[in-house]
Formats: C-alpha cells, structure tokens, sequence
C-alpha cells in the first residue's frame, strides 16, 4: 500500500527556517508528481506546493520566494525548504501524492512559528 511519511517539522521563531521531508512507498515515485499541504487552525487545507515528476515546481503566492520542493528520486523522498517563516505559516504539513486527486495523504507535521 502506498505510505507517505513527514518528518522535520517543529517550533520555530519568525525569521527562522525548516526542511520538511517526505519518504514515499508503494508508488513508482519517479513517475508521480508530490505535492505538499498545510492546514491552519480554523482553516481548511490548502496548497503549498507541488513538483511533477519532471521536476516543474508550482507554489502558493503566500510562499513564493520563500519555500521551495525538490525531489530526490533515489531515496523516493519530496523535501520542503522553508525559510524566512512567518507566523501565518503555523499549521500540520501533509504531504500529498498526486497533488491533482489528493488521493494519497501522510499523517502531517506541525510547524509551529512564533512571533
């Protein structure tokens, strides 16, 4: 079955940065776009980013120039750099295969940025 699994999320201060990772399996990873969502209290789930399995990236104008998703298809692993975090990127963290259907969704990390 297909398991996708966060890790690197945590409590930060404004200004600070995390990596967040993603192992998959069960899934030809090299073949599948990854994509990454958060969800903020309050809030329903919302796109951060996405890669396709080319390598095209998209990201949410609220991130843009901040964050950034690579993929590393040897170790079936999708990473999530985030720098310059602000408070109103608090929320768990899904990892999410395909971004499109969303079919597919790992247990979340928190990612919690003080002011």
């Amino acid at each position: 079955q297909v398991q996708l699994v966060e890790s690197g999320g945590g409590l930060v201060q404004a200004g600070g940065s995390l990596r967040l990772s993603c192992v998959a399996s069960g899934i030809i990873f090299s073949a599948n776009a990854m994509g990454w969502y958060r969800q903020a209290p309050g809030n329903q789930r919302e796109l951060v980013a996405a890669i396709t399995s080319g390598g095209s990236t998209i990201y949410a104008d609220s991130v843009k120039g901040r964050f950034t998703i690579s993929r590393d298809n040897a170790k079936n692993t999708v990473h999530l750099q985030m720098n310059s975090l602000k408070p109103e990127d608090t929320g768990v963290y899904f990892c999410v295969n395909p971004p499109t259907s969303r079919r597919y969704w790992g247990q979340g990390t928190q990612v919690t940025v003080s002011s």
